[in-house]
């Protein structure tokens, strides 16, 4: 919490983060309407903390670049870091996977114009065997455009950030009554402007 300057921690319970977050995105919070104010950060979940929150986004416009250098910086402390954006209603997906202080890959599949501008290193592997899957290439263009075979594994990638969640560490779309947590999750407020003005976070 420290290396990502969250402050005034309240303890919550999954069920009530979820509710908070959601209310959030859809910028309804009041004092929030961007969402970026706070954020839940979990319990340890068999061996991850997450920190889930729009504030998170590693492929937004305006955050972008400070996700990069905070995943970059808590990967060269504890080995790796990971930050994802999934749109439930088929809104797209992006990953962020960081190790030892260095950024793997960054790739974003959200229908946006400005998607291609975010890639940085090689395809993963999980994303080589989709391509494989559907035919393609596990080498391509990202700047392709009109190509209806590169259509084909957009469509696939819009889907595709929880399954590497899953694969590479851990999912909150995963978590069940058997998953290995230990302390507590608490809402915390992060240096986004709106944050230390949007009031007490739970």
């Amino acid at each position: 919490m420290t290396t990502l300057g969250l402050t005034r921690p309240t303890p919550v319970t999954f069920a009530e983060a979820e509710a908070i977050i959601d209310e959030d995105g859809h910028g309804e919070a009041d004092g929030n309407p961007d969402g970026l104010a706070r954020v839940y950060v979990s319990p340890e979940v068999d061996g991850w903390t997450l920190v889930i929150g729009w504030w998170c986004d590693p492929c937004d416009g305006e955050r972008g670049d400070e996700v990069l250098r905070l995943c970059t910086e808590l990967s060269g402390r504890y080995g790796q870091a990971q930050a994802y954006y999934y749109g439930a209603q088929s809104d797209g997906s992006a990953w962020l996977i960081a190790e030892r202080g260095a950024v793997l890959r960054r790739y974003c599949a959200t229908g946006e114009a400005e998607d291609d501008l975010f890639t940085l290193g090689e395809p993963l592997p999980l994303e080589r065997a989709r391509r494989e899957e559907l035919g393609l290439s596990a080498a391509w263009d990202e700047a392709a455009r009109g190509d209806e075979a590169e259509d084909e594994w957009k469509s696939a990638a819009f889907h595709l950030a929880p399954e590497i969640a899953t694969a590479l560490g851990t999912s909150p779309l995963t978590l069940t009554a058997e998953t290995r947590v230990r302390g507590t999750g608490v809402l915390a407020l992060t240096p986004h402007p709106t944050g230390a003005e949007a009031g007490p976070v739970a």
